[in-house]
């Protein structure tokens, strides 16, 4: 049976990531994609329960015969809507992306690209979340392309029952300057955050813009996906859904930690 694939991405439908994307997908099965209409970039997991979603088909996506759906909801959104309302089965593999900016380190917990990523693997499927490190909207993706092949063909010929996620970042580098594909762990780093405050121009009413600096908490550490990028390598970190700190909770119960519950009327 032809393997089906699943695109979304967080830059909406109209990025050249995601069409890029699909030109490679196409070579490995079905493609069908649901895109959020607009960026979502920055918005994690989230779902709407506010308002309702609109999807509709998109014709001529691309030139190719490509089964596409715009959304106006997030790309979480567009993962469960294509589950639930489009596709007739579950697809072989989820690809998320390919987004213009990185998402390694800490920045993965609020990327939209890495949360469609991780929406598939919750519902049993092998799912990447795709990332390059320029936010140029042209920059070069030919390192991306030849590396993503690789990690589609390598996902497609393991066997494992459990949901594999990879989230992936490219660096901003020619293919003949890549030393290749580098497994690695998520950098230990933070955003310190700034609000910019200025005064809106047609009343007298402040209003801010969040910016900050990012800070690399283990720079010298050489098993890091930021080490990687810096390094001319693609950056590969296996995420897991089970965010249960398995040592804490060991730790606890030796030190035979309780916890007194009210009794119950």
């Amino acid at each position: 049976m032809e393997k089906l694939i699943l695109i979304t991405n967080d830059d909406g439908y109209r990025a050249r990531g995601i069409r890029t994307l699909v030109d490679i997908a196409r070579e490995y099965g079905h493609v069908v994609v649901v895109a959020p209409e607009k960026s979502w970039s920055g918005k994690s997991h989230s779902v709407t329960l506010d308002q309702p979603i609109y999807v509709h088909a998109l014709e001529n996506f691309y030139p190719q015969d490509v089964e596409a759906y715009v959304s106006t909801g997030t790309p979480i959104d567009c993962i469960k809507f294509a589950l639930n309302n489009i596709l007739t089965r579950k697809p072989d593999l989820v690809l998320s992306g390919i987004n213009h900016g990185p998402n390694y380190s800490i920045n993965s917990y609020y990327s939209g690209t890495v949360g469609a990523a991780i929406e598939g693997a919750f519902n049993g499927i092998h799912s990447l979340a795709l990332s390059h490190e320029s936010f140029d909207p042209d920059a070069n993706l030919s390192l991306a392309i030849e590396h993503t092949k690789i990690l589609i063909e390598e996902i497609f010929s393991i066997n494992n029952e459990a949901p594999v996620c990879l989230n992936v970042n490219f660096p901003d580098i020619e293919p003949a300057e890549s030393k290749g594909i580098r497994l690695s762990r998520l950098t230990r780093a933070v955003w310190k955050e700034e609000f910019v405050e200025r005064t809106h121009p047609g009343r007298p009413q402040k209003y801010y813009w969040l910016t900050g600096k990012f800070y690399n908490f283990e720079p010298e550490a050489h098993d890091t996906d930021l080490w990687a990028i810096k390094n001319n390598y693609t950056a590969v970190v296996p995420l897991t859904i089970d965010l249960t700190d398995y040592k804490t909770l060991q730790k606890l119960k030796t030190k035979g930690l309780t916890i007194k519950n009210k009794k119950q009327l």
